[in-house]
């Protein structure tokens, strides 16, 4: 995986924020791989299908959950 973009510590406070997902198919990929993907995105101003493949994210699931956590309200306004 990519270099971290979030300490343990910013980590362990942003954790419980997030929602746990399952399904009864494919597991979900871990939110924290999730979020690093689309914090690379946002910092790094790059378009979504450039998100290296080191994060262990596809850009489009990092793109769907930024999606359904803005539209379930769990993050507000961090979207391009």
């Amino acid at each position: 995986m990519a270099k971290p973009m979030l300490s343990d510590e910013q980590w362990a406070k942003l954790e419980p924020l997030l929602p746990k997902y399952s399904s009864a198919g494919r597991p979900w990929k871990e939110n924290r791989a999730v979020l690093e993907g689309i914090l690379w995105v946002l910092k790094s101003g790059a378009r979504w299908r450039d998100l290296p493949p080191d994060f262990g994210v596809s850009p489009a699931t990092c793109w769907r959950r930024l999606r359904r956590w803005e539209e379930s309200k769990t993050i507000e306004g961090v979207g391009p």
